[in-house]
């Protein structure tokens, strides 16, 4: 009889990652507390075991929505915040234009901007929402519509068309800050941008940047938002869906423009009691939980756990 070799592949479940708000039960780490507040990378599900600590911030202000930490407190806001202010350089009466503008992180670089005092225009996939890019078949001449005078600042969200029309109605010396390129992201072969010696001819500036390059600025950032926040000169838009089984729509409706503002998954709810308050289970350096943690304790029953979605896959925020 023959021997054979078979051969397996060895597969490892794990929950999907993302960010989350939660409040520690147990933690080994000394930067962290039972009972602190984070917010960071954790996990789809109730109770989260946690051990790259690097990637948690401790909530210290708690008299705002403890979801806006996954919002205009979190990285959509430190991302608007860096691309608008620290990558465009934006002066007072400047034009400016925002592709994807009623996004988790567009919404915020309108506001900015107007709190400057430039002039905003920004585009959406609805009428509804904003300029409708969808409806005109000449994006350039859409442009020339809002900005006879062209464009100083663009902050770049979609890639493809939109691009190559913006950099045909930039100014002398402007500046392009790219966040991101939703249009390309699912193409199997991505569109090419044609007027790219505009950036010669224009002197433009166009620069990309990673968030994670600039936490260092996340507390004069939240200094910053926290202000305008408290002061009512800025707001922000969540669009919540109900249950943890919506999850998957909610994550493809992002590539469709059917949400506005932040995507939220709302997993339960007790009381009704709404972004006031946060209770999950994160344990640090991979200190194991109590045996009935594993489960979900009677003192943790009717806990309502929140998920949010910005582009990547969707995390959890655990509320009272």
């Amino acid at each position: 009889m023959a021997d054979f070799l078979l051969l397996v592949w060895v597969f490892s479940i794990q929950p999907i990652v993302g960010r989350g708000v939660a409040k520690v039960l147990d933690s080994g780490d000394p930067n962290f507390k039972k009972g602190d507040l984070v917010w960071g990378m954790t996990g789809w599900e109730e109770y989260s075991l946690i051990t790259a600590t690097q990637t948690l911030f401790k909530i210290e202000h708690t008299d705002v929505p403890l979801s806006y930490y996954l919002g205009i407190l979190g990285i959509p806001g430190l991302t608007a915040y860096v691309g608008f202010y620290e990558i465009c350089s934006p002066k007072k009466g400047e034009y400016v234009f925002i592709s994807a503008a009623t996004g988790a992180v567009g919404q915020l670089v309108g506001q900015f901007a107007k709190l400057l005092g430039c002039y905003v225009v920004g585009s959406a996939g609805t009428k509804e929402k904003a300029f409708n890019y969808k409806e005109e078949k000449d994006l350039d001449a859409a442009l020339k519509r809002y900005f006879p005078n062209g464009i100083d600042i663009y902050f770049e969200n979609v890639g493809g068309e939109m691009l190559d029309a913006v950099l045909v109605n930039m100014r002398l010396c402007g500046r392009i800050s790219v966040c991101g390129l939703i249009s390309q992201y699912n193409l199997d072969k991505h569109e090419g941008v044609h007027n790219l010696f505009c950036l010669v001819t224009k002197r433009i500036r166009m620069e990309g940047f990673l968030v994670l390059d600039y936490y260092h600025l996340y507390p004069k950032f939240l200094d910053t938002v926290l202000s305008y926040l408290k002061e009512g000169k800025v707001s922000y838009m969540v669009d919540i869906a109900e249950g943890l089984e919506s999850a998957p729509a909610a994550l493809i409706g992002l590539f469709s423009g059917r949400n506005v503002g932040k995507q939220l998954v709302a997993v339960a709810h007790e009381h009704k009691k709404l972004d006031t308050d946060a209770s999950a289970v994160i344990n640090f350096e991979g200190k194991m939980l109590p045996q009935k943690a594993h489960g979900v304790p009677p003192e943790f029953e009717q806990k309502a756990s929140y998920a949010e979605q910005a582009l990547g896959p969707l995390a959890f925020i655990a509320m009272v």
